[in-house]
């Protein structure tokens, strides 16, 4: 690949993803004119709403030399990037009064895992203020009011919601109301009017469903935690004569690694000796074993079959494939999707206009039409509770968490939430033709013989010949000699006629192979052969002429002729089909071949329209029409030529084969293995998460508008506020992880071979 050819590639990419770049998930940039000289990774325990973070950006700007802070709630971690001023130290003393708890990531594991204490605290608190809140419930029920129910209410209080005073109060003091200042008014109000008991069970609802949405955070990431075990933490490495155990990080390039049977390969690697079959399922997605020998390349995280291997370390442990695909996959969250840009810009607005609200129906009413003050007031409290957006502010997150997870463990990377969304749009695909709908390797594909010779025959003289030559066509002659087992002769006085074919002698005689034009040349053309030639050219196919060559008394004649071609992808037909089945409308091919050859692959397999003869500038002038014509597009290459087009695409996919590195850095979607049911599967994901994001949208906001009526009418108490919260938010949440279970993906799209799935 020449130079001039990446900058050109490099060049698109970075037009192509500027936007992403600039603008990950709250990646907030609080002092744009702070020098950025590092960045510090901080693991925060009960990070697990968007609330959380609008907390933690307050308290981060107030801090000189402080420039940006991106967020990983997936993760539980903040980056924050800052100048030589500040260490770890000051970040976490800036965040204790929150009531957050920061520590650096590998104290949060020494410390038995600060994140884990903080939910069994809460689990336990929780608990306790349930029992408590029972008690006081049958004490009230039996008749007992007065200070003994009161006195266990308070205590229920206190045990639900310790954790919420300090956020609560941290709000009031930056007067930037959120949802735990909104949940610490109502309770103090509920208590203000006499209504213990609706106090303790707003507090228990509180802290119950706080716990509830940790968990299911819990749970997304557990999912990609699956990914980060694949690899094994020790390596057997070769120092002096021995192999010792070392841990994989420690491992350099270039040294020598052995992996035995049945174990999980610890780093990228290249096989120095042995043979063995390797299950690449955690980073292809292919469901049957590859067969590696001397020279093939081993991924970290896949696994050994049978048998004993030495390799040598072609990449460091940070670098290795999977540590990539994890990487893209935490990156790929921390990119805004578009509904979740919708959903943030509302909730800024949002909960000041609902405080807003609140007042004026607390106030309003008794003033003007002469209402009861404190059922007004009750009124306005259950209002606020009602209006908590934690249920439509945490819906397109774990959805889009879900969909990216669900399909990494596919063997497709999608770069982030917007192309996951964007993919769920495409009404077009435009696809490359070699390497993509073929396997890019020429084959023989059949055998004419002639003048009473057979198939074997034939072979035998080609590959005499070709085995001089490093044709591409002449490798696949050797290969098709290699499969029907024919033993190839040496033949001698070889000589190649460039752009032509060669010639050679051979048990006596003189024999040649060639193209057309030099079987025109020797003069061992007929009408019948002209045929026969001008049939296989019109498929598409190139020629191989096996002959005898004219010399002193003899005429010479055609002996056979090959028939070469790219073979066509054994899934390229079903994966079409299925295209079209998940709602794509029109599937372009776009070829540097001839248009015969175009148009011969586009009937095999069920291709719309075909173009061929095209220079990459064409690529990108169809794809252009194409945007024109269906705005949401596809472009599917293989990542170095075709990145032009796939950057004027809507979304890029790239033919990955294990991801040549430069198709990953540039696609929006890379198929690992080059598999292209992938895509339709990805397509069908990306309409799925679209649709469980605009249904937890609209249903998040539609029990808010209920509810507001039922307040408002006086139907609704703080406690049912309460319930219609947490249940909209639980609902939400398991809407989503929904999109984890993949194992119906693949009968909904049509595609019948099992995907197998990291357990």
């Amino acid at each position: 690949m020449s130079h001039h050819h990446h900058d050109h590639e490099a060049g698109h990419c970075c037009g192509h993803h500027e936007h992403a770049h600039k603008e990950p998930r709250g990646s907030s940039v609080l002092n744009a004119d702070v020098r950025v000289s590092g960045e510090t990774t901080l693991t925060v325990a009960g990070m697990d709403c968007a609330e959380e973070v609008a907390l933690l950006e307050r308290v981060l700007r107030p801090v000189p030399g402080v420039q940006e802070m991106r967020v990983n709630l997936i993760a539980g971690q903040i980056t924050v990037a800052h100048d030589d001023s500040i260490d770890a130290g000051k970040l976490i003393e800036a965040i204790a009064p929150t009531g957050l708890k920061a520590s650096l990531p590998n104290e949060a594991h020494e410390h038995g895992d600060t994140m884990d204490i903080v939910k069994r605290r809460r689990l336990l608190s929780v608990a306790i203020a349930g029992v408590l809140t029972g008690c006081g419930l049958v004490l009230q029920w039996s008749g007992f009011s007065g200070w003994p129910e009161h006195a266990i209410f308070a205590m229920a209080i206190v045990a639900g919601g310790w954790f919420i005073v300090p956020k609560a109060l941290f709000a009031l003091r930056q007067l930037a109301p959120d949802m735990n200042l909104l949940m610490l008014v109502a309770v103090v109000g509920a208590i203000f009017i006499g209504q213990w008991s609706e106090g303790a069970v707003v507090t228990l609802l509180f802290g119950l469903s706080e716990l509830l949405e940790a968990f299911s955070l819990q749970r997304a990431r557990r999912a990609i935690g699956a990914l980060l075990k694949l690899t094994p933490e020790t390596a057997l490495v070769k120092r002096g004569e021995t192999f010792v155990e070392a841990p994989a990080t420690q491992v350099r390039v270039d040294e020598i690694i052995t992996v035995k049977s049945g174990a999980r390969i610890p780093l990228d690697s290249l096989i120095t000796s042995g043979a063995s079959s390797v299950n690449q399922a955690p980073i292809t997605g292919e469901s049957m074993p590859v067969e590696k020998k001397a020279g093939d390349i081993l991924f970290a995280g896949t696994i050994n079959g049978e048998g004993y291997l030495e390799a040598k370390v072609t990449k460091a442990a940070g670098d290795s494939m999977l540590a990539r695909i994890i990487k893209l996959v935490g990156e790929a969250q921390a990119q805004k999707a578009p509904s979740q840009r919708f959903v943030d810009t509302f909730a800024r607005y949002y909960t000041p206009a609902v405080m807003v609200a609140a007042l004026l129906v607390w106030l309003l009413p008794p003033l003007i039409a002469g209402g009861v003050w404190s059922v007004w007031f009750y009124r306005a409290l259950v209002l606020l509770v009602i209006a908590c957006p934690c249920a439509l502010v945490i819906s397109t997150p774990v959805s889009i968490v879900s969909g990216l997870t669900a399909m990494a463990r596919r063997g497709v990377l999608i770069k982030g939430g917007a192309h996951l969304e964007s993919l769920g749009k495409l009404r077009a695909l435009a696809l490359d033709k070699t390497g993509t709908l073929t396997t890019g390797q020429p084959k023989v594909l059949r055998v004419v013989t002639l003048n009473g010779k057979t198939e074997s025959e034939i072979l035998r003289i080609a590959a005499a010949i070709d085995t001089h030559s490093g044709h591409p066509l002449a490798r696949a002659v050797l290969s098709a000699a290699e499969e029907q087992q024919v033993a190839i002769a040496r033949s001698t006085s070889y000589f190649e006629r460039t752009g032509r074919g060669a010639e050679a002698h051979l048990d006596g005689h003189e024999y040649f192979v060639g193209n057309h034009r030099f079987n025109h040349e020797l003069g061992t053309c007929s009408p019948e052969i002209e045929k026969m030639l001008g049939e296989i050219e019109r498929q598409g196919q190139s020629v191989v002429i096996v002959g005898h060559k004219p010399h002193a008394n003899c005429t010479g004649e055609v002996l056979g002729i090959l028939a070469i071609g790219d073979p066509i992808r054994p899934q390229a037909k079903e994966a079409l089909r299925a295209l079209h089945r998940v709602g794509i409308e029109k599937v372009v091919m776009l070829s540097g071949d001839n248009q015969n050859t175009a148009n011969t692959i586009a009937k095999q397999t069920g291709i719309d329209e075909a173009h061929g003869d095209l220079l990459p500038d064409d690529k990108i002038k169809h794809v252009r029409e194409l945007t024109a014509q269906y705005h949401h597009v596809g472009m599917i290459g293989d990542g170095v030529n075709d990145a032009p087009a796939m950057a004027a695409a809507t979304v890029g996919i790239a033919m990955g084969k294990a991801g040549t590195d430069t198709a990953i850095e540039t696609a929006d979607m890379t198929l690992m293995q080059d598999d292209l049911g992938k895509v339709a599967e990805a397509i069908h994901l990306g309409k799925r998460t679209l649709r469980i994001i605009q249904f937890n949208i609209a249903f998040a906001l539609g029990l808010k508008a209920l509810f507001l009526v039922l307040a408002l009418s006086g139907h609704a108490s703080l406690w049912m506020a309460i319930m219609a919260d947490t249940g909209a938010t639980l609902l939400v949440i398991l809407n989503a992880l929904r999109l984890l279970r993949g194992a119906e993906q693949k009968k909904e799209v049509g595609l019948s071979s099992p995907t197998p799935a990291i357990s």
